[in-house]
């Protein structure tokens, strides 16, 4: 099994990144990850303005996935997400969609024990382990490992979890896939800039597919067909998740135009996935049963 250490990672998802490990189509490779501050946050007296911030959303890798070229689908299957014993969340004036409300900064590590996340003294929360970002290398100029797009990366998107299967764009041969930015727990939207940031380790199955014609980045678990979007304003990013799902319900379900918008605007729900990074994320869900009643299945 490959393995790759939290020590070899990227801050921007880039074409010209060396990769650090070479996998075939098939392999199982596991990534271990840096929470997104790098792992500089070991106080709570440590807070916003004390980080080196070109060292934020570092993502291990890349992997260079042979026989992965330009306009191939590269799947990856989530075996299993592994998260630490604690996390780590921070605040600060001008940030979140609070920001103009809050003016100090604070920071918080929060025990995780028996699968939950102590909060504080009266609450706790069950984990919910989820990759927040994992892309490719974009086909043009490099783009920091903190801002989302056609390549994936920080899309922060909750269903991102184990059981799921991602499917990225192969933009430049090798793929050279990247991830980090693991939480323990995060709310849609990821309204205060973070969610509970923690060490893991990633278990990946990678396929790479030819001829495929999602809409990627796309996301596939046992509940939902997802779409995501991200664009500069969340309106964008909502319509760029639909029409891509509008497109696919043509193209694979082989519906009629009308059939796929009367059917998005019945059962079809468009979430937020986060409106704090550079670019805003959304995603349009589908139940996998109106897949599943076209006989469709996906590779």
């Amino acid at each position: 099994m490959i393995i790759i250490e939290s020590k070899y990672y990227v801050n921007s998802m880039d074409k010209a990144n060396a990769s650090v490990e070479k996998a075939k189509s098939g392999d199982t490779v596991v990534f271990v990850t840096k929470d997104c501050f790098g792992g500089q946050i070991q106080s709570e007296d440590q807070v916003m303005d004390s980080l080196d911030w070109s060292q934020i959303n570092p993502a291990t890798g890349p992997l260079y996935v042979e026989g992965a070229c330009e306009g191939d689908v590269l799947k990856v299957e989530i075996l299993n997400i592994e998260i630490a014993d604690k996390g780590v969340m921070i605040d600060g004036g001008g940030e979140g969609v609070m920001g103009k409300l809050i003016t100090d900064a604070s920071t918080k590590i929060l025990p995780i024990q028996d699968g939950k996340v102590i909060f504080n003294d009266k609450l706790a929360f069950p984990v919910n382990p989820m990759i927040g970002v994992i892309g490719t290398a974009p086909k043009g100029e490099g783009i920091p490992t903190g801002t989302p797009g056609d390549h994936g990366s920080n899309m922060d998107c909750t269903k991102i979890r184990k059981g799921a299967t991602v499917y990225l764009p192969v933009n430049v041969d090798g793929a050279l896939l990247a991830m980090g930015d693991l939480h323990a727990l995060m709310g849609d939207g990821e309204v205060g800039v973070c969610g509970v940031e923690t060490d893991g380790v990633v278990t990946v199955k990678i396929t790479v597919l030819k001829n495929s014609k999602l809409p990627t980045p796309f996301i596939v678990d046992d509940k939902h067909a997802i779409s995501v979007y991200s664009a500069e304003t969340a309106d964008e990013a909502c319509e760029g998740a639909t029409i891509n799902m509008f497109n696919c319900l043509m193209n694979e379900l082989h519906m009629t135009d009308h059939e796929a918008e009367m059917l998005l605007s019945v059962i079809g729900n468009v979430c937020i996935c986060q409106i704090v990074d550079p670019e805003r994320t959304a995603r349009m869900e589908v139940p996998i049963g109106v897949f599943e009643a076209y006989g469709y299945k996906f590779a």
